[in-house]
């Protein structure tokens, strides 16, 4: 018996929520934002896994950690479209390492294969190992020709990243091949400033392989050998990447940074700047509609006069001006956007607060001794709050586009990675004049999905808790 009546009491206590959700689900649009912003939430929480460059929110800005990329590259995809292929940004891996000590030295060799098989050359092709001590180091390719070209034959004394590029470290030698391939009067022709070496070292053998490109396909066979002679030296972790003009799902922008990993980086504080302050303004401007309406007269027209003068101020150019004026951060933009945005909810919650406070409930509260803070925190609070969940859902879409818009002028947080600050760099890298689509379109299209997200289920809302509107 007992527990039948606890069944019912759960029952009667969910039924308003399933009655949510059964009118939330007849609302298409409201169940597509719902389903964007569940996406949007997933990625956010899987970013670790997702991002291609696991430091890029730390290290959005350290040129260093994007060495290795090519600047402006396509993405990836775009291959499928074009008749002739571009290289895409590939690392490769040894097939083989063995060291050993021979008379005290510890010697090492690293062995690695390539199947090339683009239509177009490659921007560079760099090694990486980390190296502990002094060595000569000889980096010898050998051509699915046969011919065999020495990349790299030098000393390094070092503790930690080997880097040998073959666009700037080996080009001396690439063009050395080419006028020992070709007759001395073609060879006298070239020129090594405006030549990419990479063009001699994967094209076909043959006279005006200078000028026209035919890329010669086929497995490419690269060799890293030397010696040290210290004790405590090593010689760990060889590896080598290939740079195409093709890199990544979404590209690389001008400064090479992976286009991709900043749009998932950028996603959590689009969702974090847009939730906290649509939430505490919406909050806030709840409060003060229902704290003027309560008592009236005098507060109340001291209140509206108030409000009348923050709904006259142009949020957008004094943000501007005081983003100007103080240190750029993003905790100093979200405080400007909660003090300017309150505004919104605070007549229709005035309007029903004025309705509520006269109802028998509120009068007899008065009667047995009830203060303020306890009628408006315990009876109209807890009515009025929840039909302030459309407003905020609607208020997110406008914090996202104010955090944008100041990062598009260069006033955003430099310190975090933004869609606004990927727009920002856009802009200043000349990417429209460029040709960069994949730099402009994708966080522009995300900013619009995101906030139509945001829109669908605030009118979603609005429609429940407000059934006069759906016959709009």
């Amino acid at each position: 018996m007992e527990n039948n009546i606890n069944k019912n009491n759960i029952k009667k206590k969910l039924a308003p929520l399933i009655e949510f959700f059964d009118e939330f689900k007849k609302d298409k649009t409201g169940v597509v934002g719902l389903c964007i912003l569940v996406l949007a939430i997933m990625v956010s929480l899987l970013e670790p896994l997702l991002l291609t460059y696991k430091e890029a929110p730390k290290r959005w800005r350290d040129i260093t950690y994007w060495q290795d990329n090519p600047a402006s590259a396509a993405p990836e995809w775009l291959n499928f479209f074009q008749k002739e292929k571009s290289a895409i940004t590939t690392d490769i891996n040894p097939i083989s390492v063995e060291t050993n000590y021979i008379d005290g030295e510890l010697n090492y060799k690293a062995v690695f294969e390539y199947n090339y098989k683009f239509d177009k050359a490659p921007v560079d092709l760099i090694f990486h190992a980390n190296v502990n001590g002094s060595t000569g180091l000889i980096w010898n390719v050998t051509r699915p020709d046969g011919a065999v070209i020495t990349l790299s034959d030098s000393l390094h004394n070092i503790n930690g990243d080997l880097r040998i590029s073959s666009f700037n470290d080996s080009k001396n030698r690439i063009f050395r091949f080419y006028r020992e391939s070709v007759p001395r009067i073609l060879a006298r022709q070239i020129d090594t400033l405006t030549t990419n070496p990479m063009k001699i070292l994967f094209n076909t053998k043959k006279d005006d392989m200078a000028k026209n490109f035919q890329a010669l396909k086929g497995i490419y066979k690269f060799e890293v050998s030397g010696k040290f002679s210290e004790d405590n030296a090593s010689f760990e972790d060889p590896y080598m990447v290939l740079v195409g003009s093709m890199s990544g799902i979404m590209g690389t922008d001008n400064m090479k940074r992976d286009i991709f990993s900043g749009l998932v980086s950028g996603l959590k504080w689009a969702l974090f700047i847009g939730i906290a302050t649509s939430f505490i303004s919406v909050i806030i401007g709840v409060m003060y509609g229902i704290v003027s309406a309560y008592f009236g007269g005098f507060v109340d027209n001291t209140m509206q006069f108030i409000y009348q003068i923050f709904i006259g101020i142009p949020v957008l150019p004094v943000m501007i001006v005081m983003s100007a004026i103080f240190k750029p951060s993003i905790w100093t933009m979200i405080t400007m956007m909660i003090f300017f945005s309150w505004t919104g909810s605070v007549m229709t919650v005035r309007s029903m607060a004025m309705q509520l406070k006269e109802e028998t409930y509120i009068e007899a509260a008065r009667t047995i001794g009830a203060g303020h803070f306890r009628i408006i925190f315990n009876h109209l609070a807890p009515l009025l709050l929840p039909f302030s969940f459309a407003s905020m859902a609607l208020a997110v879409p406008s914090a996202i586009v104010y955090e944008s818009s100041l990062s598009l002028l260069g006033l955003g947080d430099a310190s975090i990675v933004t869609w606004g600050q990927i727009l920002h760099d856009a802009m200043k890298g000349s990417a429209v004049l460029s040709g960069l689509w994949w730099w402009i379109i994708p966080p522009g299209i995300l900013i619009a999905i995101l906030g139509m997200s945001f829109a669908f289920l605030g009118f979603a809302l609005d429609k429940i808790l407000h059934p006069k509107l759906r016959s709009r």
